[in-house]
This record gives C-alpha cells, structure tokens and sequence, in this order.
C-alpha cells in the first residue's frame, strides 16, 4: 500500500483525507505548519453537487469566523455557502478556481482548496471539528439514512 493510499480512507464511494479535520458541513481544514490553514470542501460536498462552474472567494485581508460563511460554490445543479471551519485573516486564496472552478471536482483535496485562512483561536476551534473517524461515521450515516 502506497503513502497515499494509507493516507486515506474510503466510505462507500467518498474518500476522506487522514490528515484532515472536518465540519459537519463538508469542509475540510488541513493545519500547514508556519502556513496558515488551508480550506476546501470534501470529496462528498463535490460529488453531492456535481459539475462546478463558480465559486465566490473570500478577499485576502479579509477575516471570517468559526462556522460563517467563507464564499460559495455554484454547480449545474445548486449554489452551496460554504464555511470557515476556522476563525482568522484569509492570508491567499486559490486564484486559479476563478478560470477552472472544476478543480473542486477533479482534486477536492489538493489542487481544488480554496482558501488559506492564518487561525486566531486555533487551539480553542479546533475543539469543534471532526477527525477523518468521526466524519467517515457522519457520511457513513447520511448515506444510511439515505437508502432507507
């Protein structure tokens, strides 16, 4: 098994990133050491609303709190907020979705991020998100409900 086959698991058909946290929202926050936090949406988020064609960015310098609104991301199908799983200053964000919002689809985890937010209440916020068990027990349960 390769080290990035380890680095993942997979519930049903949605993969999820071992060096992650989550929110109950399908965000995912990757903590870069002396980089900030980068930000992007799960690869069950993507799949869920399908061909992206936009998405809105937050501005560099602005700041955004735990659980509000970062940006969206539109798709053929719905428009979708999606939240700061952090609160901090946005320090960059992934200028290239503005020509290919599609990377969301093809790389959720990697070259479809969105946002780099630079924390202030790490320690205190990162109480409040999921680890990649406790997010593969959330999708394994949606996905329950929805077959029943």
């Amino acid at each position: 098994m390769s080290d990035k086959e380890a680095s993942v698991i997979k519930v049903d058909e949605y993969i999820i990133r071992v060096d992650r946290l989550y929110t109950k929202d399908h965000e995912w926050v990757l903590i870069e050491k002396d980089k900030g936090t980068r930000v992007g949406i799960t690869d069950y988020a993507q799949k869920s609303l399908h061909e992206i064609v936009y998405v809105e960015m937050p501005k560099v310098g602005s700041t955004v709190k735990q659980m509000e609104t970062l940006g969206t991301v539109e798709s053929i199908k719905a428009v979708s907020e999606v939240f700061a799983p952090l609160s901090g200053k946005i320090i960059e964000v992934n200028e290239k979705l503005v020509s290919t919002p599609e990377l969301i689809n093809e790389s959720p985890y990697d070259e479809g991020w969105i946002a780099v937010i630079e924390p202030s209440a790490l320690d205190e916020e990162i109480k409040n998100l999921l680890t990649h068990k406790e997010y593969g027990k959330l999708i394994s349960d949606i996905i329950r409900k929805e077959r029943e």
